[in-house]
């Protein structure tokens, strides 16, 4: 279903920053990276979260694939060093990599594998 509470303020924020350009490091307003992405989305809900995506993963409730809300963070890759926002029907809002802007993109379209989920 939709969004509520905080994590609805959390993707309400991210989708108001696509098109916004990746920059490694940034947290914005202007331009953001992965983890800054995500972090901010949440800050602008009022929650804070650790800056960098593996410490993000450990920061939350773990959640399966199964059981994905929006607002929820997903992280990829083994070594867990990308995360998006999870916003329903299989999609997520992400900072990409230098070079491209922050999009809406389906999960199973990354390049790398997906390893779990995380609840703020």
């Amino acid at each position: 279903g939709p969004a509520t509470g905080r994590a609805a303020d959390a993707v309400k924020f991210a989708y108001a920053q696509l098109g916004k350009p990746y920059v490694w490091g940034a947290t914005g307003p202007g331009s953001f990276d992965c983890s800054g992405l995500t972090g901010a989305a949440w800050k602008a809900a009022g929650v804070s979260l650790p800056r960098v995506s593996q410490d993000q993963w450990n920061a939350g409730q773990r959640i399966s694939r199964a059981d994905l809300q929006p607002g929820d963070l997903v992280f990829f890759y083994s070594d867990l060093h990308h995360v998006g926002i999870y916003i329903g029907d299989g999609k997520m809002i992400h900072a990409p990599r230098t070079g491209k802007n922050v999009e809406i993109l389906p999960i199973d379209s990354m390049d790398g594998p997906f390893m779990g989920g995380t609840r703020p």
